[in-house]
């Protein structure tokens, strides 16, 4: 058959065969195995999210088989000079080379995916890492195709655009510096998916929220509130940024008691703090501690520290020590303070009365 005027058929009949096809199809199962024997550990959302790549990617194999099969049937019934091989089945077998290497690059994207989850099951993976070796290799492909079947030699092209390039450049400029941006993050391994943040802007206030996905343009944050707050990796690279998630360091949260003055200081304490450590909320390493921070004519004022491990569940975890504390110190006849002020009224020269209060 003759080649069209600006597609390289023969090229293209080097790679539409069955032995690419199987070698395609080998490379679909081996992901699918990896997956099977080596990510069963997941949670449920992760097997989600994988179950739908390979949803997606059997549809699109299922399109391709289509594809290649009209692709050898055509080539094989209308013969080597007929008028309908010659017009149209250079285009059906690029379209079968095209879709071949959209299943390629979806096969490897998933396997990648895969690997990355084998040292982050518990957090997630970043898309932006999974996207930057997608898009990679995307233009590897397209770049070798342009070249293979298009007889189009891409250096000369390449040289001379240089102008083209500066101007993409300056007009994504924004849009490189949040990708460059979010690539430096995840090589120092700031934060992950999973960690609670509270990133201090200059001029902004505080925002605190837990990582729920790392993009190539921001890093997505999900608010105390449930609330979805988008962060651009520019603005997170550059910001006084707290981790509340560190491995093997919990956090410490603190709430303040009043007992009486005549109370024994020493044994509110030491209800306080057993009864924080029967919580299931609260770490037993370090154990909870408790100290007197202040004395007045009033009270005496207890403060109870503690340790936990979601940040997120910091005031949950708070209200449990309040009520557990203050039904501990009844159940030991130990009074909470109250304040109490006087009144004191007088008269002045004018014969008028003014009064003042405090606290005796």
């Amino acid at each position: 058959m003759k080649s069209d005027k600006w597609i390289n058929f023969k090229v293209l009949q080097d790679y539409l065969g069955l032995e690419p096809y199987l070698l395609l199809g080998a490379l679909a199962l081996v992901t699918y195995l990896f997956y099977r024997f080596f990510l069963q550990s997941l949670s449920e959302e992760r097997h989600k999210n994988l179950k739908n790549h390979y949803t997606n990617l059997t549809h699109h194999f299922i399109i391709l088989s289509l594809l290649l099969g009209a692709y050898l049937l055509i080539s094989e019934a209308a013969g080597i000079e007929s008028t309908l091989g010659e017009r149209i089945l250079p285009y059906i077998a690029l379209l079968t080379f095209i879709w071949g290497m959209v299943v390629f690059v979806k096969t490897c994207r998933t396997l990648v995916l895969q690997y990355l989850f084998m040292g982050s099951a518990r957090s997630g993976v970043p898309l932006i890492l999974v996207n930057i070796f997608t898009i990679l290799l995307s233009i590897l492909l397209l770049f070798w195709m342009i070249s293979q079947i298009f007889s189009i030699q891409l250096g000369p092209l390449l040289a001379t655009s240089a102008a083209f390039s500066i101007i993409l450049g300056l007009a994504l400029q924004d849009t490189l510096g949040n990708l460059f941006a979010g690539i430096s993050l995840q090589i120092d391994r700031c934060y992950e998916i999973g960690d609670w943040l509270e990133i201090m802007p200059s001029g902004i206030q505080k925002i605190t929220g837990q990582v729920i996905e790392i993009t190539w343009r921001s890093t997505i944050l999900k608010g105390l509130s449930d609330e979805i707050i988008t962060v651009p990796n520019r603005m997170m690279a550059q910001v006084q940024l707290n981790n509340f998630s560190p491995p093997e360091q919990p956090i410490m949260r603190s709430q303040v008691f009043r007992v009486a003055l005549d109370s024994d200081a020493k044994l509110a304490i030491h209800v306080l703090e057993q009864a924080a450590s029967q919580l299931f909320d609260i770490r037993g390493i370090p154990a909870p501690f408790g100290y007197t921070n202040d004395i007045n004519e009033n009270w005496i004022q207890i403060k109870l520290i503690y340790f936990i491990d979601n940040f997120g569940q910091q005031f949950v975890i708070g209200d449990k020590i309040l009520r557990s504390g203050l039904e501990a110190l009844e159940r030991n006849q130990i009074r909470v303070a109250k304040q109490r002020l006087e009144v004191n009224w007088h008269e002045n020269q004018s014969g008028t009365q003014t009064g003042s209060t405090h606290s005796p």
